[in-house]
C-alpha cells in the first residue's frame, strides 16, 4: 500500500468513528428509549403541593325521637349574643335560651347546661317538679318522644327589685308527647296543654344572667 493510500484509509476510519460518536451523543441527549425516534422528551412538570383545603367531615344529622328510638345528635343550644347584655332585650333573649335548654334536656336527659344557669343559692320551683321527670325518662333505655315546650310570648317591664332581680312573664305551651320504655312501649302520654303562664326571675351577676327562680303562675 502506498503512503497516499494509507493516509486515505486512516481518514475514512476517523470519519466513521466521528459519525458513530455523534450518533451516540444524540441518543444520550434525547433520553429516548431504545428503538425510539430519538426526539427529546418533555420533562414532567414539577408537582407543587396542593393548596386545596381538606374537605370538612360533615357533622352527624340531627334525628328527633320517634317510636323506635331516642333523639340522636341533638345540637346543644347556643346562647345568643343578645342574651349576654343587661338590657330588656337581653333578658328576653336569655329567657328564650333557658327554655331551649329545657327542651334539650327533654331530648337528651342532659340537665347540666340548664343547671349551669342557676344563680348560687337559688331555688327553682318549676325545676324541682320537672327535672326529676326528665332524669327518670332518660335513663335505663327510656326516652321522651315529642312533648316540646314552645314559647309564644315574653314580657318584662325590666324593673329591678330591691333584691336586684328582674321578672319575665312567659307564655308557653307544651306539645303532646310520649314517654317510652326501653322496649319502646308507651310508659306514659303527655297531653298538649293550653297556654301556660310562667314567671322567670333572673339576676345579672358578674356580667351574665342567672336564674333565681321559675314558677308556674296559677299553680
Amino acid at each position: 500500500m502506498t503512503a497516499r493510500n494509507s493516509v486515505h484509509m486512516r481518514l475514512r476510519v476517523l470519519a466513521a468513528a466521528a459519525v458513530t460518536a455523534g450518533a451516540v451523543a444524540v441518543s444520550a441527549c434525547g433520553g429516548g428509549a431504545p428503538g425510539g425516534s430519538g426526539t427529546p422528551s418533555t420533562p414532567a412538570p414539577s408537582q407543587s403541593p396542593s393548596s386545596a383545603s381538606p374537605t370538612p367531615t360533615p357533622s352527624a344529622a340531627y334525628k328527633p325521637a320517634d317510636s323506635k328510638g331516642k333523639a340522636q345528635n341533638v345540637p346543644v343550644p347556643v346562647m345568643p349574643e343578645a342574651a349576654k347584655a343587661e338590657t330588656k332585650e337581653g333578658l328576653e333573649a336569655f329567657a328564650k335560651y333557658w327554655y331551649a335548654l329545657l327542651n334539650y334536656a327533654y331530648e337528651t336527659g342532659n340537665l347540666e347546661p340548664i343547671r349551669a344557669l342557676a344563680a348560687p343559692g337559688s331555688s327553682c320551683a318549676m325545676c324541682e317538679k320537672i327535672f326529676p321527670a326528665v332524669e327518670k325518662w332518660n335513663i335505663e333505655g327510656r326516652w321522651v318522644e315529642g312533648a316540646r315546650i314552645e314559647v309564644h310570648a315574653l314580657q318584662t317591664k325590666f324593673t329591678q327589685t330591691p333584691a336586684g332581680e328582674y321578672q319575665v312573664a312567659v307564655q308557653s305551651q307544651q306539645r303532646a308527647g310520649t314517654l317510652r320504655n326501653a322496649d319502646s312501649t308507651v310508659g306514659q302520654t303527655v297531653q298538649e296543654t293550653s297556654m301556660l303562664g310562667d314567671l322567670l326571675i333572673a339576676k345579672f351577676i358578674s356580667g351574665a344572667w342567672l336564674v333565681t327562680n321559675v314558677d308556674r303562675l296559677g299553680g
